[in-house]
């Protein structure tokens, strides 16, 4: 695809070889993600964040990434704190926003409305999630961690094998790498959930049509044994008409050390978009996982980091300006990937 000036809308728009660009430049943003460099590529620029749902990894990682490349961000969260609550329409928003903005990170509840809204914007929209339907970034954030910790055991993702458990009806970064799995090689897909849970039959039919295995199952021990990746996903209570029918799955499909231990393979990763329910009734990843050197879960937040670095800098056409505009960072830091 052509990056400079494009909506980040769907992972249908990527070939495998945009995904490799992607990941590319995400490994070059490593340094300045880490502070020990600092540039000022986008400097002037200004990002326009717009969040309709609550949200925390994916608000703040955005606006972290382009912070880092010198821009500036201007936050709205929320319904009641923008014109929408008065009745303004998303066209009329995404005229006036994309006017005091560069590129526009959206967020929003209704599958769909941020397409709409990239229809009208005069800058590139990123897509940050559209309730049920796509979360791209995410994806490709996902898909960087497999890349690298496979790359550890001298792994590539052709031939991943992967186990996807919880609620995958309504998970939309799920949704998103079952789509982004297809641009792969013979994958065997592991899709675990209560039935009225299951994947979307459109998505599964899409997984095999390109030739992959997939198996479904309601059984989370049986499912886990002979996987590469575990991912796991919470419960999207809000998607559902009300928090007693949400409860009646959640804690259905509860990993920790000694399920892992007993059923995983020993190199098995385990993954998870976050965030974790830690309540006593949920716990799809127990506390006690947090010392596995497997639990990757913490890496994943950071690669966010990199890939959306990546993102903004293919978006607005400077990837290979960013070290012209470097310097070392001149504080303390520790910071570690």
């Amino acid at each position: 695809m052509q990056f400079a000036g494009s909506h980040i809308l769907s992972v249908h728009q990527f070939e495998r070889a945009d995904v490799e660009r992607i990941f590319s430049v995400a490994d070059d943003m490593l340094p300045y993600a880490q502070r020990s460099r600092v540039t000022k590529v986008l400097d002037g620029a200004i990002l326009g964040s717009m969040f309709f749902e609550p949200s925390t990894r994916t608000r703040v990682s955005f606006g972290s990434a382009f912070n880092m490349l010198g821009g500036e961000v201007r936050e709205t969260t929320g319904f009641e704190n923008s014109a929408i609550a008065k009745g303004e329409s998303l066209y009329d928003t995404a005229r006036v926003l994309s006017g005091y903005s560069d590129v526009i990170v959206m967020r929003h509840p209704t599958p769909g409305s941020v397409s709409e809204f990239a229809a009208a914007s005069r800058v590139p929209v990123i897509n940050g999630g559209d309730g049920s339907n796509e979360h791209p970034s995410q994806a490709l954030l996902d898909l960087y961690t497999i890349k690298s910790e496979l790359a550890a055991r001298g792994r590539g993702i052709d031939q991943l094998r992967i186990a996807m458990v919880g609620d995958l009806r309504h998970g939309r970064t799920v949704h998103s790498l079952c789509k982004l799995l297809c641009l792969f090689n013979d994958l065997q897909v592991v899709l675990v959930s209560p039935e009225e849970l299951s994947m979307p039959a459109e998505i599964v039919e899409e997984l095999r049509t390109q030739g992959h295995a997939v198996l479904e199952s309601d059984v989370l021990e049986e499912s886990i044994a002979h996987v590469d990746i575990v991912y796991s996903t919470r419960i999207q209570e809000e998607r559902f008409a009300s928090q007693e029918e949400a409860d009646l799955y959640r804690g259905r499909f509860r990993l920790n050390q000694s399920v892992y231990t007993s059923h995983c393979e020993p190199n098995t990763v385990i993954m998870h978009p976050l965030p974790r329910d830690s309540r006593d009734n949920a716990r799809e990843l127990d506390d006690d996982l947090n010392d596995n050197p497997n639990l990757a879960i913490f890496r994943q937040t950071d690669n966010g980091v990199l890939v959306r670095m990546a993102l903004f800098v293919l978006i607005l056409d400077v990837a290979d300006q960013v070290d012209q505009h470097a310097r070392d960072v001149n504080w303390y830091t520790q910071r570690r990937f």
